[in-house]
C-alpha cells in the first residue's frame, strides 16, 4: 500500500510524518487516517504537526495501513504479543498477531524475550498491517547473554537500528528514570515492576551512572529521525499497586517524559507518553490531566490502569473499567491487559479475551467523549435486536463469533435465527414482543393516557 508513497520520498533529507506535518504538507498516510477517522486532512496534519496525534509508520513497514493515536481521533487499543524464555515459537507468535488483527487491535507490541528474537519479530512484522512495536531493552539485554551489566551505549543504539531497519513503527524506552530518582523506590510498597524500569535501575545501582537511555537520547532521537519510528516514553516507574499509585516517584518521572518530548519534537520524531498501571477509580482524572500538562498533550498510552489488585484470572476486567474512564477523560491508545496478567505467558485464546475486554473500553470512552458517529453501531444493534435480525445482531457485534456461539449452544438450529425469541425468555415471555404487540393499538394507548389524565 505504502510503497509508492514512501519511495517518491527517498530522496528527501527527513522522511517523519512530523517534519511534513510541519512543513505544511498533507502525506497520503495523513490523508487515509483522515478518510478513516472522519476527519479534514488539515486537522490531521495540524495535530500531527502539533504533536497531539502521532502517525506511526516505519518507512521500511510498506504493507502496514496508516493509523492515528491521538485526542482528535478514535480511542486505540494496543495487543501486546511475544515469547518468552519458558515458551518461544514463531507459529505461535504468527498466530497471535493475526488473532490481533482479526478481533480489530490498533496496534501491537511484540514483547518477545525468549527464541530468536530478529526471525520472531520480523515474522510478526511480516503478518502485519497494523503498526508493531517494541521494548528494545529486551533485545539488547538477551543479546548481551542476559548480563544488565555488560550493557553499552554502542549495543543498545545497534540493536534500535536494527528494530527500525526491520520495520518496527515505534519504540518504548525507558528514558525518563533517573539516577537521582531511586531513593523514592524505597518508599513504596512494590518498587519497580516495569522489567524495562527495573533493568535500567539494575544497570545504574551496578555503575553509579546516568540511565544510557537518557544519555544517549540525541542518537536515539537520529534514529528515529532516519525511519520514521515513534517514541513510546516508557514509564518505568508506573505503580504496580493502588498503594503506590499518584506517589512522587510515578509523578516525578512524568516531568521528565515532559521535558524528553520536547527534545523529540524539536527533532521532528513523534511521541507518545506511557501512563501508570495500577490506579484508584477516583484518581484516574487526575493522572490523565497531569499526564497533559506535564507531558505538552502528546498522546496518553495507558496500561489499564488496574482499578483493583485481587482480580487475579480477571484483570482484563478489572484494567478494562479503568481504561474506559482513562479513555473518557483524554487517553488516546489503551494497552490491553489479558486474564493471565500476573500469571503467565498469555495465548492466543487470552489475546482475543483481552482485545474484545478493551475494544469495549475503547468504544465506551469514544461515545463518553462525544466522538461523530461513536455511538451509530449501538443505535443499529438497537434496532436489530427489537427486530429480532439475529444475522445484524451478529454482525454488529464487537466479537460477533461469540455473540453467535452463545446464541446457538441452546438454540442451534437455522430456524431459530429466524425466531422473535431467544432461550432467555422463551416465546411468552419476551418483553421485545409484547411491547411490540402492545404498540400495534396506538388507539387503545391513546385512550387509556387520556382516561388516566382525566
Amino acid at each position: 500500500m505504502r510503497e509508492a508513497w514512501v519511495k517518491k520520498r527517498e530522496n528527501d533529507s527527513v522522511r517523519t510524518q512530523m517534519h511534513y506535518a510541519k512543513k505544511g504538507i498533507i502525506t497520503e498516510e495523513m490523508s487515509y487516517v483522515a478518510e478513516v477517522e472522519e476527519l479534514s486532512p488539515e486537522l490531521v496534519r495540524s495535530e500531527v504537526a502539533r504533536g497531539r496525534m502521532i502517525i506511526p509508520a516505519n518507512i521500511n513497514h510498506l504493507a502496514l495501513e496508516p493509523m492515528a493515536i491521538g485526542i482528535a481521533s478514535r480511542c486505540k487499543i494496543n495487543a501486546n504479543i511475544g515469547s518468552s524464555a519458558i515458551a518461544s515459537d514463531v507459529e505461535g507468535e504468527i498466530e497471535k498477531i493475526q488473532v490481533s488483527q482479526h478481533y480489530k487491535a490498533d496496534t501491537a507490541m511484540d514483547l518477545s524475550t525468549g527464541g530468536d528474537l530478529d526471525s520472531i519479530r520480523k515474522a510478526v512484522i511480516a503478518n502485519s498491517k497494523i503498526p508493531i512495536g517494541t521494548v528494545p531493552i529486551y533485545q539488547i539485554l538477551h543479546d548481551v547473554g542476559n548480563v544488565i551489566e555488560d550493557l553499552t551505549i554502542e549495543k543498545m543504539l545497534e540493536v534500535l537500528e536494527r528494530q527500525a531497519q526491520q520495520g518496527v513503527s515505534y519504540f518504548t524506552i525507558h528514558a525518563g528514570f533517573l539516577l537521582s530518582t531511586m531513593p523514592l523506590i524505597a518508599k513504596r510498597k512494590m518498587g519497580i515492576v516495569s522489567r524495562g524500569g527495573s533493568l535500567m535501575a539494575a544497570w545504574m545501582m551496578h555503575y553509579h551512572r546516568e540511565n544510557p537511555f537518557y544519555t544517549a537520547y540525541d542518537e536515539i532521537l537520529d534514529i528515529c529521525a532516519k525511519y520514521d519510528v515513534a517514541l513510546s516514553l516508557g514509564d518505568s516507574l508506573r505503580p504496580g499497586c493502588l498503594a503506590d499509585a499518584s506517589d512522587e516517584a510515578q509523578l516525578g518521572e512524568l516531568k521528565v517524559l515532559g521535558e524528553l518530548t520536547l527534545r523529540a519534537w524539536q527533532r521532528d520524531v513523534q511521541v507518545m507518553i506511557e501512563g501508570p498501571g495500577h490506579v484508584p477509580l477516583n484518581q484516574i482524572e487526575r493522572n490523565m490531566k497531569l499526564q497533559r500538562e506535564l507531558c505538552h498533550e502528546a498522546p496518553f498510552y495507558i496500561l489499564g490502569p488496574l482499578v483493583t489488585d485481587i482480580a487475579a484470572g480477571y484483570d482484563h476486567i478489572s484494567s478494562a473499567i479503568g481504561a474506559a474512564v482513562g479513555g473518557w477523560h483524554g487517553a488516546s491508545m489503551l494497552c490491553y491487559v489479558t486474564p493471565k496478567e500476573h500469571l503467565g505467558l498469555p495465548n492466543a485464546q487470552d489475546v482475543r479475551e483481552g482485545i474484545i475486554a478493551y475494544k469495549i473500553a475503547a468504544h465506551a470512552a469514544d461515545i463518553a467523549r462525544g466522538r461523530k458517529g461513536a455511538q451509530d453501531v449501538d443505535d443499529a444493534m438497537s434496532d436489530a435486536r427489537y427486530a429480532f435480525d439475529w444475522e445484524k445482531q451478529f454482525e454488529l457485534a464487537l466479537d460477533g463469533e461469540r455473540a453467535r456461539e452463545y446464541h446457538d449452544e441452546t438454540l442451534p438450529q437455522d430456524v431459530f435465527k429466524e425466531a422473535e425469541f431467544c432461550s432467555m425468555c422463551g416465546p411468552k415471555f419476551c418483553s421485545y414482543k409484547i411491547t411490540q404487540q402492545i404498540m400495534e393499538n396506538p388507539e387503545a394507548i391513546q385512550k387509556i393516557a387520556d382516561e388516566a389524565k382525566a
